[in-house]
């Protein structure tokens, strides 16, 4: 008979040692949360992770640094906010001008963007090919990520398309890509949403965040947007028979980064897939 699986250690009970761990985000979710939590249960951490929002991220970095909160994931809109305000910053987080994480070691704080490593993972699981062109809608701190994992990965063929016109093109020029201000018209064959088109709760949570003709052209779908998993966008990408990669994907494997960064401990593909498992149920 197979040997029974290694029991899991006991996480101790809350008490005034215990380390804390916080996200900042607009619309904050559960993800990280019950993702986190999960994995610090599995390894019997004294951690607890909490989710967030705030409207004064100055106040809100220096309650990090001052209380002695162990790490930090940040979302938007405050990717680029928190650079002035942190000691040091990562080149993965330099490279695109936006964090997604801070640590606080002894009250220095380090940025670093595990977005970039999650988003660069998954092109390679999938095996998009670099020679492939690609449409990559939204201007901020994630698409800055996925326009430098592209860039990074060989990408050379690319669109931004984004309504703000003076990030959309900044964001085209870093890298050497083209900038339209709609889709309209538009075909690649690799799409990317980065925006909160098809997010829940969103106004525009039951919105295509390409048309339909052009991810009918394209061979691979890629949204950002975690929740839902299924987006508009992911449900009709799969309609048409097309190669997708989901936000769910992207979250799972920054997270883990995150948790890799706070810790000292990288959990191991299945530990990921069972965090992110047990992620979806609690959601």
């Amino acid at each position: 008979m197979p040997a029974p699986p290694p029991a899991t250690p006991q996480r101790p009970a809350l008490n005034r040692d215990t380390t804390v761990c916080i996200s900042l985000a607009g619309r904050p979710s559960n993800h990280g949360t019950f993702f986190h939590n999960h994995l610090y249960e599995r390894y019997g951490l004294d951690f607890l992770y909490k989710s967030m929002t705030t409207d004064d991220v100055e106040g809100a970095i220096r309650g990090v640094r001052a209380l002695g909160i162990r790490g930090c994931s940040v979302s938007m809109p405050f990717k680029q906010a928190v650079i002035p305000l942190v000691d040091a910053v990562d080149h993965s987080a330099e490279v695109i001008g936006a964090v997604n994480t801070i640590v606080n070691d002894a009250g220095r704080l380090t940025a670093y963007n595990t977005d970039v490593v999650a988003v660069a993972s998954l092109l390679r699981t999938h095996r998009v090919d670099p020679a492939s062109s690609f449409a990559l809608r939204g201007s901020g701190g994630m698409a800055r990520a996925v326009a430098g994992a592209l860039h990074d990965a060989g990408f050379a063929r690319g669109t931004v398309v984004a309504r703000n016109e003076e990030d959309g093109r900044e964001l085209a020029r870093r890298y050497g890509y083209e900038w339209v201000p709609d889709a309209a018209g538009l075909r690649a064959d690799l799409l990317v949403n980065v925006t909160p088109v098809g997010m829940e709760g969103g106004p525009e949570r039951e919105e295509l965040a390409f048309p339909e003709e052009a991810i009918d052209a394209a061979r691979t779908v890629f949204d950002v947007v975690a929740l839902p998993v299924e987006t508009p966008l992911i449900l009709r990408a799969r309609a048409a028979g097309k190669e997708t990669i989901t936000g769910a994907e992207v979250a799972a494997l920054q997270a883990a980064e995150q948790f890799a960064l706070y810790t000292g401990v990288r959990p191991s593909p299945e530990e990921v897939d069972d965090a992110e498992a047990a992620t979806r149920r609690g959601a």
